[in-house]
């Protein structure tokens, strides 16, 4: 796919200072420039390869002062980062434009499958399930029975998404991530052996959601593990049976929620956070990674360390824990002093 810089102004609503007619068909970034690629520069870190860079289009903010000429084409906006960003969303679309059942999937007849969709190799599609318009479902997809999955959904290859899931639109499910697995529940027994309890709730992904890689998000025991419009989680968290998490709030990488955690809107979770069960959390929460949280969390907190405590006051007491063999050493002195 090529798109010439003419195209591109016009799609961005940006002016175009060179040639309009130069092409581009892949993209770059500014500092690594090659022929036939298009880049951006937000940063002004980067600024000095604006001048040197061999891309043959280079989107700018509107208001940047050039010092001396450059060879490449510019196209000028008002927001050069989210402008590209943007683009890669076009570009994403035209890419992944796929259309069509293979005569390789599953379908049971009782599922229905709306318009515009695409379902890879060996997906497999149970009864009961309805699919929405424009969905996107690669090859080795698992979708159990009775899921109900709305629009404009993508669920990467080899996703699993067990019974009785629902799944908003405009949601993203990435490679290998497992959507409504038991729930770690277990009652110990005077044996020493346990009874597995029965997890007979469902998830709930709302609009808007984006799962990563090899992520889990457990059913519940009863009732709903929900997460809720706009979450963004990343690859390899593990969010446990009965949580919930708020509108828009963002998760890093190996972050661990136990059961019945209850996460506020607009959070910022650092990787490898550890959350014990039965937690609330409030909204607009930022923790630091590796945090461990073991108690509940007040609106608008920032807390690092473990267990977790006000961030500034961590920083505080770290200076003082690195210190501590210094003052250790002081003290021996001290009471070598004292003793003659």
């Amino acid at each position: 796919m090529e798109f010439s810089a003419k195209q591109i102004a016009e799609f961005l609503h940006g002016k175009v200072e060179g040639n309009e007619q130069v092409t581009v068909n892949k993209v770059c970034k500014i500092e690594e420039g090659e022929q036939n690629a298009l880049s951006f520069l937000a940063n002004t870190k980067y600024t000095p390869f604006i001048y040197d860079t061999k891309a043959s289009i280079v989107i700018i903010n509107e208001d940047f002062a050039l010092e001396k000429p450059v060879t490449t084409t510019l196209i000028r906006v008002k927001d050069a980062y989210s402008a590209f960003a943007s683009l890669l969303e076009l570009y994403n679309s035209y890419r992944f434009n796929r259309i069509g059942v293979s005569s390789m999937a599953f379908i049971h007849d009782s599922a229905t499958v709306k318009e515009n969709c695409y379902v890879g190799e060996y997906a497999v599609i149970e009864k009961n399930v309805s699919v929405g318009a424009n969905c996107k479902i690669y090859p080795q997809v698992y979708i159990g029975e009775g899921v109900k999955i709305g629009d404009n959904v993508t669920l990467y290859a080899g996703v699993k998404i067990y019974h009785d899931v629902v799944i908003g639109n405009n949601c993203i499910v990435h490679s290998g991530a497992v959507i409504g697995a038991d729930g770690f529940g277990f009652a110990p027994l005077e044996d020493g052996s346990f009874k597995k309890i029965p997890q007979t709730g469902n998830v709930i992904i709302e609009d808007d959601v984006e799962i990563g890689a090899n992520a889990c998000v457990d059913r519940s025991t009863m009732d709903s593990t929900i997460v809720h419009k706009g979450a963004k989680i990343d690859n390899l968290c593990q969010i446990a049976h009965n949580v919930s998490v708020g509108n828009n709030t963002v998760m890093s990488a190996q972050t661990g929620l136990a059961g019945s955690t209850e996460i506020g809107d607009n959070c910022f979770i650092g990787g490898q956070a550890g959350f014990a069960g039965h937690l609330k959390v409030g909204n607009r929460v930022k923790i630091a990674a590796k945090s461990g949280i073991i108690s509940d969390i007040k609106d608008d907190s920032q807390i690092m360390g473990y267990p977790t405590f006000n961030a500034k006051d961590f920083m505080r007491s770290y200076i003082l824990f690195k210190k501590l063999p210094e003052i250790e050493k002081r003290l021996r002195e001290l009471e070598k002093k004292s003793h003659n």
